[in-house]
């Protein structure tokens, strides 16, 4: 449900098309998120855009002003618990959830506010690393939209050979501890671009997106998200191995990672499309995390691929 009045929004950082902003919705349970708007004069659909853990609606300004160039209208969410969003632990700054399915109301929410905003159809989904976790299940419970592109889908959580058996048995075991909303290891309270070198970071070879996303986290404390809790990854976990032994969903599917990836689990993603014959897998070389914001090269063959893909059944 829409509340009254709208909801803040950083136009200032997001540097996206003008004419966006963000309205208050509740989820079924009470949770307050909220969604932003990109309109597109004259558009000939919607593109419900589904951003990723730690990630936030102004985050996707620079590909929403792609977007509504390419005659479409987007719509975008704040998760729980990151954002504008509620935060449902104490520490504000944990990635926490208490089900890794109740992000499917906050996809039912969207879904009313993109309703009531009478935005036109066709819709398309593109999703963002956990995005395309929560976006997959939403499509198999039935999500309306034509097509649906996946960036780095994050169907499984990379985790070096050696520390597999401990990533099994240590989010169990920290919740009957009562110890589930520790930092997962490895994860600190800071923000990952607060920490990152450009030079070693996992998220882009392109410095100009690089320090895009650090303006925005520097610039506003509602973006600040720290590391997961243990109890967010092992659900997060065990909503792949769910999702992995579902029927896929049979509308056209495009994915595509890169061959730099080392957040999202490449296996996961290539074991997914093995027996999915209307989705494809596409590998973008040289290109890390995300893939909306690489270098111009590359930043510009997933935009090229991803409209041409909404735009195959015009």
């Amino acid at each position: 449900m829409t509340e009254p009045g709208p909801a803040p929004f950083r136009a200032d950082l997001a540097e996206g098309p003008a004419g966006g902003q963000a309205v208050w919705v509740r989820a079924d349970d009470g949770v307050r998120l909220r969604v932003g708007f990109w309109p597109s004069a004259g558009a000939s659909g919607t593109v419900l855009l589904f951003p990723g853990r730690t990630e936030y609606i102004e985050k996707y300004g620079r590909i929403a002003g792609d977007l509504t160039s390419a005659g479409y209208h987007v719509a975008a969410i704040d998760w729980r618990g990151q954002g504008f969003a509620d935060r449902l632990a104490e520490d504000a700054r944990l990635g926490h959830v208490n089900k890794f399915t109740n992000y499917q109301r906050d996809v039912a929410a969207m879904v009313d506010a993109t309703l009531a905003a009478e935005l036109p159809r066709p819709w398309f989904l593109l999703s963002h690393s956990m995005g395309g976790c929560i976006g997959l299940r939403a499509l198999i419970e039935g999500l309306s939209v034509r097509r649906a592109v996946f960036s780095s889908p994050m169907f499984g959580i990379h985790v070096a050979p050696a520390l597999e058996p401990l990533a099994r048995v240590l989010p169990p075991l920290a919740q009957r501890l009562g110890q589930g909303l520790r930092y997962a290891p490895g994860t600190r309270p800071t923000n990952y671009l607060t920490d990152a070198d450009f030079e070693t970071n996992m998220l882009t070879t392109d410095r100009d997106h690089f320090d895009y996303l650090g303006r925005q986290i520097a610039g506003e404390p509602h973006f600040t998200l720290g590391g997961p809790s243990l109890h967010w990854f092992g659900e997060a976990r065990n909503e792949g191995r769910v999702l992995e032994a579902m029927p896929r969903p049979g509308l056209p599917v495009l994915s595509m990672m890169g061959s730099e990836e080392m957040i999202v689990d490449t296996d996961a993603a290539m074991r997914f499309h093995a027996n999915w014959p209307s989705a494809r897998i596409e590998v973008i070389a040289g290109a890390r995390h995300e893939l909306m914001m690489e270098s111009p090269g590359r930043r510009g063959r997933f935009l090229k691929e991803t409209l041409r893909f909404f735009a195959a059944d015009s």
